[in-house]
């Protein structure tokens, strides 16, 4: 209790913190002299707030306190137990703590003053500065998290920490983004707990100081997969994981970066679009991981079921087969031919399938395998494969119908029955009707020709074998109408034949001496003369060229070709009526032959004219004694008969 003196010194006692500045000879250490302000007085022994406020931090640094007398919140000389700080809020723990520059957030908020402001956070230079050697104070500390929090990254991660972390959990970090950092995290390495790689016992991580792990973020090594994992194929792939995995899973196979070719089993063909667990499952096991590869068969059912083979050896699927797909076979027409049936002509070009055809049986898969193909096809004969298509006809010739007989493999057509195996037959092919096509005759067509008549099936081709016509009359116009047929007015036995050929109708292959059996025999000049100008109908002009088949529509003469027996029926007499009472009576080949018309040849003027020509008469010139005729108009007409025997007929008379 102050006494009155003390009262009129000083207003009361001060607070235990200035109780050493007690007495009337201390008050100019706060007071100072000379009315000055207190503001500086309290600095020189508050040198924690002096630097504060000299950085404008905390409370006392802030634009709402700087400047303001310390009496206005910090009153003295009310007693030894007065609380010397006038909250702005009313207590300590209603004060808004932005007012100090740092506001409490989230946990913070939740703490009490003493939980921070305790001797051991204090470890700013300010802390070093105060004059307060008791009791909770408020200055010191600092706004980093390490200046209260364990740094347990040991700066590895920097200072800040709040770029990771908040203030609400300390395991939770929203701020961090580890795409930020030089691994980005993709796939399944996106669920993966923090701790299971940085905890890792790799890494060595240590304790903090309550005997924690602490995880272990720098330096972390991350440059191959093996950093992490372990390497299931021990090396053999190589050390790029990525060249053939992804995030996205370990069973995932990147198919656009695996590079299947670095093993011993390249992917091609159709093997290059198989998923991996095809062939590999689920890499469970050794075997799975490397399955055997050797043969097809390693991976594939023979679906030929053991029937497919070459040269008679069981083959692999790879000898007719490739990976780019299991058609077109690979089995060429070179590889058919070390076969016991060699691929010729069309059968070149037929595709496998044509001859090697799925079976429809019940018991096909049992048979042939799952493609129920035949591999083995009959081919003995051509009707194994092919339809007999001539309906059966041949069956009881020499071939027995084998189709080989008449076709190829090089073509259906032309047929390799010839003119030498048509000769075997009842009419022999020669001259043009080796040029006509089979069918001309033979098939259903017959353009020109009468049509078939047949008892018999023709089959697919529509051509019938046996025909009855063989003569040339059953064909062709005959433009003799049967004048030289068997039964005709002047019968030839070897008919048409025997005056034409069959290369053509004109001209005639009559010779000389066949001519002589036609009744009149070409001799002498006759041979030269043209068949025409005794066959006068032989001169009519040829008509535009058409068929001579008999259903072609031809407008054809007739030809009788009339034989003429007597000189005169052919040639003019020069000799008018002048041997008509010859004994000869008047036949020309009295005189004359064939050879030529003069001289007379045959007539001798010593014994067939009462004149004989002896002596000089012999040297003289016919025309001399046999002048033309002055009476015929024809300068050929000369006078042979009568003349007279008489010397002074063509010898004047001698003057005596």
């Amino acid at each position: 209790m102050a006494t009155p003196l003390r009262a009129q010194i000083s207003p009361g006692p001060l607070a235990t913190a200035h109780a050493s500045l007690e007495g009337p000879a201390q008050c100019t250490q706060c007071h100072g002299g000379r009315r000055e302000p207190m503001g500086a007085q309290c600095l020189v022994c508050h040198k924690d707030v002096n630097w504060l406020t000299e950085r404008g931090r905390g409370l006392h640094g802030s634009t709402e306190v700087k400047g303001t007398p310390c009496a206005s919140c910090h009153p003295d000389h009310a007693g030894r137990d007065f609380s010397m700080i006038k909250w702005p809020d009313g207590s300590a723990a209603k004060f808004d703590h932005k007012r100090a520059g740092w506001a409490l957030k989230q946990k913070h908020a939740e703490a009490e003053c003493r939980d921070c402001h305790v001797a051991k956070y204090e470890v700013s230079p300010a802390a070093k500065l105060s004059a307060r050697k008791t009791g909770q104070g408020y200055t010191g500390l600092e706004t980093t998290c390490t200046s209260c929090h364990e740094d347990v990254h040991r700066s590895a991660l920097g200072s800040s920490c709040t770029t990771c972390h908040d203030i609400a959990s300390w395991t939770v970090t929203p701020g961090f983004n580890h795409d930020t950092t030089a691994y980005e995290l993709t796939g399944k390495h996106e669920d993966v707990k923090c701790d299971k790689c940085h905890l890792d016992p790799r890494l060595s991580p240590r304790g903090d100081g309550k005997g924690h792990l602490v995880p272990v973020y720098k330096p972390v090594s991350f440059g191959t997969c093996t950093n992490c994992h372990t390497d299931p194929h021990n090396g053999t792939l190589g050390p790029k994981c990525a060249d053939c995995h992804s995030t996205s899973g370990f069973k995932v196979i990147d198919k656009n970066r695996f590079d299947h070719d670095r093993t011993k089993y390249p992917l091609a063909g159709k093997h290059a679009t198989v998923p991996c667990a095809a062939c590999h499952k689920d890499f469970s096991t050794p075997a799975l991981k490397t399955p055997a590869f050797a043969t097809c068969a390693s991976c594939h059912r023979d679906a030929h079921n053991g029937t497919a083979t070459v040269m008679g050896k069981a083959a692999d699927c790879a000898a007719c087969h490739t990976v780019s797909g299991f058609t077109p076979s690979t089995y060429s027409v070179a590889s058919h031919a070390k076969e016991k049936y060699p691929l010729d002509g069309k059968h070149t070009s037929v595709k496998c399938a044509s001859c090697h055809v799925k079976s429809t049986t019940a018991t096909a898969a049992t048979q042939f395998g799952s493609s129920k193909v035949v591999m083995r096809p009959a081919y003995a004969r051509c009707t194994d494969c092919h339809a007999d298509d001539h309906g059966g006809q041949l069956k009881t010739s020499a071939s027995q119908g084998e189709c080989s007989a008449c076709h190829r493999v090089a073509g259906w057509t032309p047929s390799t029955f010839d003119s030498a195996a048509h000769a075997k037959t009842r009419l022999v092919l020669d001259g043009r009707h080796q040029e006509v096509p089979c069918a001309a005759c033979h098939g259903t067509s017959r353009t020109g020709l009468p049509p078939l008549t047949a008892s018999v099936a023709l089959g697919k081709a529509n051509f019938l074998f046996s025909l009855n016509e063989v003569d040339c009359a059953a064909c062709h116009v005959d433009p003799h109408r049967g004048r030289f047929a068997a039964l005709g007015a002047r019968p030839t036995t070897a008919g048409c034949l025997a005056c034409h050929g069959t290369r053509a109708f004109r001209p005639s292959t009559t010779t000389v001496a066949a001519h002589t059996q036609l009744g009149f025999a070409l001799e002498g000049g006759h041979r030269a003369t043209p068949c025409s100008a005794c066959h006068k109908e032989l001169g009519r002009p040829p008509v535009a060229k058409q068929s001579s088949l008999v259903r072609a529509g031809g407008t054809w003469s007739e030809l009788r070709l009339v034989a003429q027996e007597t000189c005169v029926a052919c040639h003019t007499n020069p000799h008018g009526t002048q041997f008509d009472a010859w004994n000869a009576k008047g036949a020309c080949a009295a005189c004359h032959s064939v050879e030529t018309f003069a001289p007379a040849q045959k007539f001798n003027h010593d014994t067939d004219a009462s004149f004989s020509l002896k002596g000089a008469h012999e040297k003289v010139p016919c025309g001399q004694c046999h002048v033309r005729d002055p009476k015929s108009a024809d300068p050929r007409v000369l006078v042979y008969r009568p003349l007279s025997g008489r010397c002074d007929t063509c010898h004047g008379k001698e003057v005596r």
